[in-house]
């Protein structure tokens, strides 16, 4: 929020009534989130600032827009504390027209799945294309790229001397999901970002899954001040007693409230003060089905916390959590007015939107036509691999003939994979997929034209009985990952989205069954929300038309190259354990026949 001087004053005398509002909310109920109050009140906005609270009849004139909020409650907007928008595969402005009408109008990112596939060229179209959008985004700098431990090719490095470059930037708000892992091993990147982010004064955002006792203790000296992902309310509370802001995630992807709240409703209350809310990944179908961060309200009250508190994890509490609490989370003069009109706390359905002073959503829509940017090549066209044969996708051993035993990945739900020994056959040479074990072969192929990786390995929980699939969006680094039980039709999937560049597909029995184009960056679409919903759950009902029994098979298939996730992942550099963060042999055992 840039303020020239004269600007400065213009707002200071609407703050006087001398310049009188453009727009008045009258009527409703106002939840003042800093006081934890509620009462009658009216709320007076000049251009795209909140001037005035309370008795605001000194404040209207004949220009003034009034807004009629009665029966209503008068709420700041929504804040998700950390969320990666790609993994919904709608672009910015498909997913702004999703959330913003639910009441989310602001999110922290780092839009790192934009940058691995871009690079900061990419980058600033996107952040361009944000300032069109009602949704705000206020960017983190990566703390590096590739996240992946050890490192898998991306299109583009973020290295410390990056982060003393990008961190003078306008748009930079901190330093964005700093693994526990980065900072325990003592990375130079990464202690070069804290190192500049520290020159800079400018916060940095946390990631410590499990992270307890001394390893806790080391990574938050390293300065991180807040993390959005816990495991247990346990963990909740060591972090939140040891001085962290704690993000919630709640989403059908990643459903941690129930277990993370009982921090506060079974531990200490008062630590709801510091916890706010994030989805961190989230599906088209989720948001239209059941709402965004104002189903997390809803949770949250179901779960036992009162109504005016659930309000203030949303808004203040992230905010502060953020420091960015001098612009948004709460409705107070000197505020960007960022503003929902609820029916009522406890259903907290959303009726209208008021984003920087202008209606912009009701009834869940948004008032006004918002059209994607025209897309320029650093974001489109054919992704920079070679065609693969079915043979890149056959594991070859040093036997002829006898069995191998591998380690299989075995998922557990979207964020646990362990281990799996399995016996197979080989013949002539090659380790024989067998689907009455639940195997498949699982493979990452580097897209961005730079070494040409390709990875091999097992995994299980899928249980495919036949074909293929494969997707071009894959945080973290978004090269190709494929699956399946057939070397043929696996090598068919991934060149037609070499060709076509990027999205999902499902292949069976040597014919296409389904493609979700992803032509940006091939990890995300300018398609409706309601559209992508749609051919959302088609391409899943195709994979599990190949057996598998998952819920989202597509998208516990694309986690796979995230190594953050315990115990096992795949990259482009190979199958990964990710506990000593190391590439591994699958080969467990060979027996000749």
């Amino acid at each position: 929020m840039k303020r020239t001087v004269d600007d400065l004053k213009q707002y200071i005398r609407a703050g006087r009534a001398i310049n009188k509002a453009t727009l008045v909310v009258k009527n409703g109920k106002f939840v003042n989130v800093m006081t934890k109050e509620i009462y009658d009140a009216n709320v007076a906005i000049y251009k795209d600032m909140v001037v005035a609270v309370g008795n605001v009849d000194d404040y209207i004139d004949d220009k003034t827009e009034i807004v009629d909020a009665k029966g209503m409650y008068i709420t700041p907007g929504l804040i998700d504390g950390h969320i990666h928008s790609e993994c919904s595969k709608m672009s910015i402005t498909s997913y702004s027209k999703a959330v913003v009408p639910r009441g989310t109008t602001s999110m922290v990112s780092g839009l790192d799945e934009y940058i691995s596939v871009s690079g900061l060229e990419g980058l600033q179209e996107v952040l361009e294309e944000m300032r069109r959008s009602p949704l705000k985004v206020f960017w983190g700098t990566p703390y590096k790229t590739p996240y992946t431990f050890p490192k898998s090719t991306v299109a583009f490095n973020i290295t410390a001397d990056v982060h003393r470059q990008v961190q003078k930037w306008d748009d930079c708000h901190g330093v964005w999901e700093i693994v526990r892992e980065a900072v325990i091993e003592e990375d130079e990147d990464t202690l070069g970002a804290i190192s500049a982010a520290m020159e800079n004064n400018l916060p940095l955002f946390g990631c410590a899954p499990m992270a307890r006792g001394k390893d806790l203790n080391g990574y938050l000296c390293s300065g991180v001040r807040l993390d959005h992902e816990s495991y247990s309310h346990e963990e909740v509370v060591e972090k939140m007693r040891n001085g962290m802001h704690m993000i919630m995630r709640e989403s059908e992807v990643t459903p941690f409230m129930l277990e993370n709240i009982r921090a506060a409703t079974e531990v200490n209350p008062y630590l709801t003060r510091r916890i706010s809310y994030c989805t961190d990944d989230v599906t088209s179908s989720d948001i239209l089905e059941h709402g965004h961060l104002d189903s997390v309200v809803r949770k949250a009250i179901k779960a036992g916390i009162e109504p005016i508190t659930a309000v203030q994890m949303g808004t203040i509490n992230s905010a502060e959590a953020y420091r960015l609490d001098h612009l948004i989370g709460s409705v107070s003069p000197g505020r960007l007015a960022d503003i929902l009109l609820v029916d009522n706390l406890e259903d907290f359905n959303v009726k209208k939107v008021i984003v920087e002073g202008k209606v912009v959503a009701e009834e869940g829509k948004l008032s006004f036509r918002l059209d994607p940017p025209e897309r320029s090549s650093i974001l489109k066209g054919k992704l920079k691999a070679e065609l693969t044969a079915k043979e890149d996708f056959e594991y070859k051993v040093n036997i002829n003939e006898g069995t191998a035993t591998v380690l299989s990945m075995d998922v557990r739900g979207p964020f646990v994979r362990k281990r799996k020994d399995i016996e197979l056959e080989v013949k002539n040479g090659i380790v024989q997929l067998d689907t009455s074990k639940d195997v498949a072969m699982v493979s990452v192929i580097e897209r961005f034209g730079r070494n040409g990786n390709k990875s091999l390995a097992f995994c299980s929980g899928w249980n495919i009985s036949k074909g293929a699939m494969a997707s071009s969006a894959a945080p973290d680094d978004n090269n190709i990952v494929v699956m399946g039980v057939n070397a043929e039709d696996m090598s068919l999937a991934v060149n037609h989205l070499i060709k076509e560049g990027g999205g999902q597909i499902v292949v069976r029995d040597g014919e296409i069954v389904d493609y979700l184009p992803l032509p940006v960056g091939g990890i995300v679409s300018d398609i409706e929300p309601e559209e992508m919903s749609k051919r959302e759950k088609e391409i899943n009902a195709s994979a599990w038309e190949l057996g598998c029994k998952l819920e989202q098979p597509l998208m516990y298939m694309f986690f796979l190259p995230i190594t953050a996730i315990p115990d096992y992942a795949i990259t482009d550099v190979g199958p990964v354990d990710c506990i000593n963060l190391t590439t591994f042999d699958p080969i467990i055992n060979l027996k000749s026949n």
